[in-house]
């Protein structure tokens, strides 16, 4: 079982917003699409769900063209809304309906996600009286309600407080254990290297970067340097040929041209009995590459 998009290609008149992706997903896990705002995101996620036309490529699943009706798909927009004046309970019903779920198992489901999420007061309140956050939690329920195979989660942490972004966060897991295909897209990096395993990032509509990020991490080298110590170190950081990329309360990182400099400027700080509180030879991080291959890019779309 396998998701395949093939040179997938989308205009709006002469403006080409995404440029020939392709990418494959053929086991379980999380696949992350990443860009800035404007890069195409969006826009790849709802040409890939047939909510927009296509000018170009394919998408297929399970070795046929993808049609959401027949598979069990959910997706968790970016943009969030529900019916203003309807209950949640009327709403999760309707969608599960569309999904093909009897009363029965409807109603099964819309009581295990709600409790799951700890939403279940909300049943019998209409929408409009639900905070942003709660309204959150009903769409991420109305995305898992057909016990989807294949689930596309936009931003699905955009706006939460810390204690629902920890409850997110569990649902997720629960839902890679269980074997599921998942796209996410988000801003957060540190939330993409905790789930994701396969990237790729857009800049303005192309994929600049992509591959197993273990494997683009390994690419880079350890060129990433982090210190912390009690004495002044950046006469001794620069002797020996490190670059100062920024400098906080928590220490200071360096840029390290070769593994070299490193390990000589750690062998003269400890013959010069500087303390050194933390010192860690790293590859970049995600949020360090993103910026690398997407910075600059700010145009909202």
């Amino acid at each position: 079982m396998s998701l395949i998009v093939d040179n997938l290609v989308k205009r709006y008149g002469e403006f080409t917003a995404v440029k020939g992706l392709s990418f494959t997903i053929d086991k379980p896990g999380v696949f992350a699409l990443l860009g800035t705002n404007g890069a195409g995101k969006t826009t790849s996620i709802r040409s890939i769900l047939g909510m927009l036309s296509r000018e170009g490529g394919t998408v297929t699943w399970k070795g046929r063209a993808l049609n959401t009706t027949e598979e069990r798909v959910g997706y968790l927009a970016e943009e969030r809304g529900l019916y203003a004046k309807y209950t949640i309970h009327e709403q999760m019903m309707y969608f599960a309906e569309l999904k093909g779920l009897k009363k029965n198992k409807a109603n099964d489901a819309i009581n295990f996600w709600l409790d799951r999420l700890g939403a279940s007061e909300y049943l019998k309140k209409r929408a409009e009286t639900l905070s942003k956050g709660n309204q959150q939690k009903v769409q991420l329920a109305i995305a898992l309600i057909s016990d989807p195979e294949l689930l596309i989660l936009d931003e699905p942490l955009s706006g939460l407080d810390p204690v629902n972004t920890d409850l997110f966060r569990s649902v997720i897991r629960d839902e890679i254990n269980k074997g599921k295909y998942i796209i996410m897209s988000s801003h957060q990096m540190p939330t993409i290297e905790e789930f994701c395993t396969d990237i790729v990032i857009l800049h303005r509509g192309e994929a600049v970067l992509q591959g197993n990020l273990n494997e683009i991490k390994k690419g880079y080298g350890r060129v990433k340097l982090s210190v912390k110590a009690d004495e002044n170190i950046l006469p001794l950081a620069l002797e020996c040929g490190l670059e100062v990329v920024q400098q906080t309360p928590n220490g200071t990182d360096f840029r390290v041209g070769n593994p070299v400099q490193a390990e000589t400027f750690l062998k003269k700080a400890i013959e010069g009995g500087i303390t050194l509180v933390k010192y860690e030879l790293r590859e970049p991080s995600l949020h360090e590459i993103f910026v690398e291959k997407a910075g600059g890019d700010t145009n909202e779309g």
